[in-house]
């Protein structure tokens, strides 16, 4: 199922998102409007060029084995293994992980009347929190224009689905009747959402697009940054010291939605639920008071430590949920540093980079990747960028 990326021609000088490979529209090129460049307040000033080959469509041969491009805090460079990170590390840094895992969300029936009909299940109505107990879910749906209220999707023996309403803007409000409790039939019949430039579905790419320490169900899109761990990169930490904790933040499909408005501040951000265990705060909270840095592995771990800064006065453990937009000017309060993999050109996390590193330094350092053949996207290479200090 393809997140609402949308066509754009490329007279627009914007991404050009267009074409069809195995169902799944491809990036072909994207434009800068060099004449808005300057201008940190417009979206065309995140805009990047970007070959369609750097685009990676299948994970490294290990998880470990991807590129690390580093970023110090003064901007000088280092080109790494990712199994190197704890050179890129302190020993008395603190690493902040996201324990979330996404769900097999991707779900294929047929519908009663003939053909193929397909549901990527969002969240429970009602609740942004997952509940593998709940009936019905917002789903996006495929073909919309045959899945009007009351269509019935049939899957197999396994049971079926009603489309019970539908919403202006395209989603479905859908309840399941399957043999099975819900989560296990999921479990047994749907699918990894695999993200819309991806074209190569296999088993491998299925197994790869979910991180080790993945423990806690609900996104439908992978934290892209923790898929480079393995288990013995993770030991290599715990010999030189280095203290790590979770977060859970849940993903959306937000994340894959580039900002289609010519001014970043007309963008609306989506909502995601997040959860901060208190042994968390904790470590988080002894950290700063010595001076040591946090290290976000992803930026979802950003947005939810930052976001509950600014949204709750304080790093607060339980449960929550941002809308939080970081762009430049952001008033970073908790996050010293980040991993995070390359992102899409126009997006709000290649805006959230720029507030965090710089617009310019981060445009510099995405030329250079890309002149250094770095794979880019979910299945890409890593970053390991320092704060700028203002």
């Amino acid at each position: 199922m393809d997140p609402p990326l949308r066509e754009r021609n490329v007279s627009d000088r914007r991404p050009v998102y267009r074409g069809r490979t195995g169902g799944r529209k491809t990036i072909i090129d994207v434009h800068r409007d060099r004449a808005a460049a300057t201008d940190e307040r417009l979206t065309a000033a995140y805009d990047f060029a970007l070959p369609r080959e750097a685009i990676a469509q299948h994970p490294a041969a290990q998880r470990d084995e991807s590129r690390l491009f580093a970023i110090s805090e003064s901007g000088e460079y280092r080109h790494l293994l990712f199994r190197d990170l704890d050179q890129a590390l302190r020993p008395d840094d603190l690493l902040v992980l996201n324990e979330t895992a996404v769900i097999q969300a991707r779900l294929i029936g047929h519908l009663a009347g003939g053909g193929r009909a397909e549901f990527l299940l969002l969240h429970p109505v009602g609740s942004l929190r997952y509940d593998g107990a709940a009936r019905t879910w917002v789903v996006l749906a495929r073909p919309g224009r045959r899945l009007r209220e009351g269509s019935v999707v049939s899957f197999g023996g396994e049971g079926e689905a009603i489309v019970r309403s539908a919403h202006e803007d395209g989603r479905r409000e859908v309840e399941f009747f399957f043999r099975a409790p819900f989560e296990e039939t999921i479990e047994r019949i749907g699918r990894l959402p695999l993200p819309p430039y991806i074209h190569n579905d296999d088993e491998a790419s299925q197994q790869r697009y979910q991180s080790i320490f993945a423990r806690v169900p609900g996104s439908v899109a992978a934290p892209t940054a923790s898929l480079h761990f393995s288990p013995e990169l993770l030991a290599r930490l715990d010999e030189r010291g280095i203290e790590r904790c979770s977060i859970v933040l849940d993903i959306g499909l937000g994340t894959f939605r580039p900002i289609s408005t010519e001014r970043i501040d007309e963008h609306e951000m989506h909502e995601e639920r997040y959860e901060i265990p208190a042994s968390s705060v904790a470590a988080i909270e002894a950290a700063k008071r010595a001076g040591r840095r946090v290290v976000a592995v992803g930026t979802t771990v950003l947005r939810a430590l930052e976001g509950c800064v600014l949204e709750r006065g304080a790093l607060l453990a339980g449960e929550g949920a941002t809308a939080c937009f970081i762009k430049p000017g952001f008033d970073f309060r908790v996050v010293d540093a980040l991993v995070t993999n390359f992102h899409l050109p126009r997006s709000s996390l290649f805006v959230l980079v720029s507030a965090f590193c710089g617009r310019r330094r981060m445009l510099d350092a995405y030329r250079e990747a890309v002149e250094r053949e770095y794979r880019f996207f979910s299945f890409g290479d890593a970053m390991f960028l320092e704060r700028e200090r203002r």
